[in-house]
């Protein structure tokens, strides 16, 4: 009788694709995105990201993809033909699991039920619609292209287009926003039924064109931004969410699957101008730069901005970095065996912020920062990175 030998199951990868076009520039952005519908750029980065796609995946035999994610930029601004062509480039020099999540953003302003069907029969199946407020005279503040009841509109077009799993994206801490327009906002939005919803402070870049009025702005001062993020905690949380990660709020089972990876150190490649790719054991960041990437991909130039090979220490922090931002935390074995460092300066870490409700251990043993324990996440990183810089490193056995 012949000896089957089971075929090792093929590594999981994640497919990040930046598209960089946006109607128009919103106020605090500061990811890279050009306010344009110029033809020939279009033209260009389609065929830039395609090569570059084919040229990917001959590097990635041994890999199988089971999301990917359109991000931006606006990509439903850039039209359901050219996502369907990138989307058809991948198909043929990836191997897609059946099963895979491919998620695309969009704004409600470029939403239509050709694009919707077109991309639902492409076999993309989740969709982040970014809403940001409910508040049409804050839309405007924000330089958001587009009002509330389109955003509504949109969100109906996209159910009836057969899309069941939609992830809006929300705002708090905004120019004279106070906690009562922030609960009234999630009380409105919870009325569309979505199956998830990410909350993000707003955050003032460099750069951006409010941070040139910031003084002028009225933000909330940081206690009012914090108990805005306490309420909308409780609130998702009342009407059955899980906070699956600091921002992030689902239905049972319905985590954004490729958000995961980045934090929980999973490996994806990223296509366009300024996506990040962490592949092979390497990192790297392409140019923020379309003109740049399409002559890279096209002359086969340098479209890479920064390159570096992580040491096996710097990875065990970010494993406490980005793990902490879940629900899934951290746990004592996981850390030991795979970074070869102790556990234990860690614990006493964890068990001072322990009493100051900060941190909790679940029955499984694995360490969580609460809500309140999110609010100083970066304050226990802290001490939790300077634990893990003076401990020695485990003999292995």
């Amino acid at each position: 009788m012949p000896i089957l030998i089971k075929r090792p199951d093929k590594t999981p990868l994640g497919i990040y694709v930046h598209v960089p076009f946006c109607r128009s520039k919103c106020q605090y952005c500061d990811f890279y995105s050009l306010a344009t519908k110029e033809d020939t750029l279009f033209d260009g980065y389609l065929d830039a990201v395609c090569d570059h796609i084919k040229e990917a995946g001959e590097l990635a035999p041994n890999y199988k993809v089971d999301t990917v994610y359109f991000g931006g930029g606006t990509p439903s601004f850039f039209g359901a033909d050219g996502l369907a062509v990138i989307m058809t480039a991948i198909r043929r020099n990836f191997d897609v699991d059946n099963n895979a999540e491919i998620t695309f953003e969009c704004n409600p302003d470029s939403v239509s039920d050709k694009l919707l069907h077109r991309l639902r029969a492409e076999g993309f199946n989740r969709v982040s619609l970014g809403i940001q407020s409910d508040d049409d005279e804050m839309l405007k503040k924000l330089g958001r292209p587009h009002t509330y009841a389109q955003a509504v509109t949109a969100y109906q077009r996209i159910r009836k287009a057969g899309f069941r799993n939609i992830s809006i994206d929300l705002m708090y801490g905004l120019p004279g926003q106070e906690i009562l327009d922030w609960t009234a906002t999630l009380d409105n939005v919870l009325r569309l039924n979505p199956e998830h919803i990410s909350c993000y402070a707003l955050k003032i870049e460099d750069g951006t064109p409010f941070a040139q009025v910031k003084d002028a702005l009225n933000l909330p001062d940081d206690d009012t931004q914090a108990d805005m993020y306490l309420a909308a905690v409780e609130t998702l949380k009342g009407r059955g969410f899980r906070q699956y990660e600091i921002s992030n709020f689902c239905r049972k089972g319905l985590v954004s699957k490729h958000n995961m990876k980045y934090w929980t150190g999973g490996e994806y490649l990223g296509f366009g101008p300024g996506a990040s790719s962490d592949f092979a054991g390497k990192r790297y960041t392409l140019k923020r730069d379309l003109q740049a990437y399409i002559s890279g991909i096209r002359d086969g130039g340098d479209i890479m901005e920064d390159l570096q090979e992580i040491p096996m220490r710097e990875r065990a922090g970010e494993y406490l970095m980005l793990r902490l931002r879940t629900s899934l935390g951290i746990e004592r074995q996981e850390y030991e065996k795979t970074f070869l460092l102790p556990f234990g300066p860690l614990e006493d870490v964890l068990e001072k912020h322990r009493r100051l409700f900060h941190a909790t251990q679940t029955d499984t043993g694995r360490w969580v920062l609460t809500p309140k324990g999110y609010l100083v996440s970066n304050d226990i990183i802290t001490d939790l990175l300077l634990a893990q810089d003076d401990s020695t490193p485990l003999k292995r056995i």
